[in-house]
């Protein structure tokens, strides 16, 4: 089934495969060897949450001193998230023969684990299933004699999400997507001229205000008043937005198996508690605590954590 009506060929890119020619534009899926997926349920309503979380659930999980980006999306109940080195990637594509310019999308055997009805071969060694709906890589010689295998995919897998591939050499858009561009941007230097346009009578009515306001309120006239009424503002402004920053840190902490059990914050400090189901995951939340250079207290014995800051 083609999901997106995409005319370009669809090569399937694993690790033992043969060298490759390629003179026109192509798409690329690729193997679980590409990259590293975990699925969590999660009280998420958007993807872009989720992936702003992404880097957190592969703590521990990753190569250090590699550059990883992430692709996220919802199956059911859960969300599926995959991390992946893109120069890693580019890198082995070169080394069998593609010029990346070429390269259009690449696409994960994960976004196609519905169409894997039958063990799709890899080379003579291996094979690509569909396991409790992930993509797994096992060998030829687990699969029964009998079982029907494919032996290749076409462009009628290609999935409705893509990935374009960054630092490729050449141009990654046609000649359509182009003058589609090129039409937009000229669409937004006319808005930009009108809201230039618009904000400039705006600039105007706001100063004939403002003179308005300093007949009525001679005191406002001093420049020191004006000063310190922005500079006790300017503190609390900056007191509220460092709270909700810290908010923000911190409930990016709550993944599955922690529980917040106590929250408290005032003008100068705050104080939260977590618990922890096991001590694998309080590793993990102690962790992140390091990371983002909280105070950190833990209960001998326990999976307890408790956090503490200044403001």
């Amino acid at each position: 089934m083609n999901f997106t009506g995409n005319n370009k060929e669809l090569l399937l890119v694993h690790s033992d495969m043969q060298q490759v020619t390629v003179s026109e534009d192509v798409n690329v899926m690729l193997t679980p060897q590409f990259y590293t997926l975990k699925k969590e349920a999660l009280p998420l309503s958007y993807a872009y949450q989720a992936k702003k979380i992404a880097a957190s659930l592969f703590e521990g999980l990753l190569e250090e001193g590699r550059q990883y980006d992430y692709m996220v999306w919802k199956e059911e109940e859960e969300w599926v998230f995959l991390a992946y080195d893109m120069q890693r990637i580019t890198a082995f594509l070169e080394s069998k023969g593609f010029a990346l310019e070429y390269v259009s999308k690449l696409f994960f055997t994960q976004q196609i684990v519905d169409l894997l009805e039958t063990p799709l071969a890899l080379g003579t060694g291996s094979a690509l299933v569909s396991l409790d709906r992930t993509a797994v890589l096992v060998p030829r010689s687990a699969l029964k004699e009998e079982e029907n295998i494919s032996w290749g995919i076409d462009k009628r897998f290609t999935p409705k999400k893509g990935v374009l591939l960054q630092g490729a050499q050449g141009s990654l858009l046609t000649v359509k997507q182009a003058a589609l561009l090129s039409a937009a941007f000229g669409l937004f230097s006319l808005m930009f001229f009108g809201e230039g346009w618009r904000y400039s009578h705006a600039i105007k009515a706001g100063q004939s205000h403002i003179e308005v306001l300093l007949e009525a309120y001679p005191s406002l006239s001093s420049k020191y008043t004006r000063d310190s009424i922005i500079s006790k503002y300017k503190t609390l402004d900056t007191t509220e937005r460092k709270k909700r920053e810290i908010i923000k840190t911190l409930s990016a902490m709550i993944f599955k198996g922690v529980t917040l059990t106590s929250f408290a914050m005032n003008e100068k400090m705050f104080t939260v508690a977590f618990s922890s189901k096991d001590a694998q995951v309080a590793k993990r939340l102690k962790a992140l605590a390091k990371k983002n250079r909280f105070n950190i207290s833990t209960v001998p014995g326990s999976n307890d954590l408790t956090i503490k800051g200044n403001l």
